[in-house]
């Protein structure tokens, strides 16, 4: 598939009444393992996880180093791949010019609470970049509402959540990324004013499963670091097993 079409089969499963659920990635070799899956319908890449693999703190990552990773991501699957871009690295149209470039068709841009009409005017330029691009990139507009809410009332975060993704929607977003614990009430407050299948939640421990939150109009679910962690869970234990005296488990798949 060309970029563009791969671009129209993201937009289809957000379109799609079944929630999208995408395990977020970090490298190739990770990518790779999960688009091995068949129920895997598209890759998400985790911007956390990228940096964490660089030595970077999460958000700090160079432009340069995160287009590359996820381009060899997207160079390395035949599924669409939807990137974490940060905040859009002070010029989100000129990064989502060069994440396209790249074999990207959809991404996460975060507001990281900026002002409204300039975390607005960020949605505007991704939106005018892509189809400058000729490709319907699939903008997965995030807004900080919740993570960055600090100790206001959760009222107040559910309302600027709402009023952010409406005008994220209007200025030409696919969907709106509302990433923090929510509880069934306040995704279904988000759902009832952001719009039917269009609010995107993360999973986290100890929040609903991806099928309650299909159930209550989500459009997409992802995991952000939190396969990552698994995965290093895994390699920590391993080690602290050999150092014990164990053996590497027989079986093991060749995945890398």
């Amino acid at each position: 598939m060309t970029t563009a079409d791969k671009a129209k089969t993201l937009i289809g499963l957000y379109e799609a009444p079944e929630i999208l659920r995408v395990v977020n990635v970090w490298d190739v070799v990770s990518a790779r393992a999960v688009a091995a899956l068949p129920e895997t319908k598209a890759i998400a890449t985790a911007g956390h996880g990228v940096a964490a693999s660089f030595g970077y703190e999460d958000g700090t990552t160079p432009r340069e180093v995160m287009i590359d990773m996820v381009g060899r991501i997207a160079a390395s699957v035949s599924v669409p791949v939807t990137a974490d871009l940060d905040d859009g690295y002070e010029d989100a149209g000129e990064t989502t010019r060069l994440a396209i470039q790249a074999g990207v068709v959809g991404a996460n841009v975060e507001d990281r609470l900026k002002p409204f009409d300039e975390s607005v005017a960020v949605v505007e330029s991704i939106v005018k970049a892509a189809e400058a691009e000729g490709v319907p990139f699939a903008l997965n507009a995030r807004t900080d509402a919740f993570v960055r809410a600090g100790h206001r009332p959760v009222a107040e975060s559910v309302a600027d959540a709402i009023q952010r993704g409406k005008a994220f929607l209007d200025a030409g977003a696919t969907a709106v990324f509302v990433p923090g614990m929510l509880d069934a009430a306040v995704t279904r407050q988000l759902v009832e004013g952001i719009g039917e299948g269009k609010v995107s939640v993360i999973g986290l421990p100890g929040a609903l499963a991806a099928s309650e939150y299909e159930k209550l109009g989500v459009t997409r679910i992802s995991y952000g670091p939190l396969p990552q962690r698994v995965a290093l869970t895994a390699v920590q234990e391993l080690a602290a097993s050999l150092y014990a005296g164990g053996v590497i488990p027989q079986g093991l798949p060749a995945l890398n």
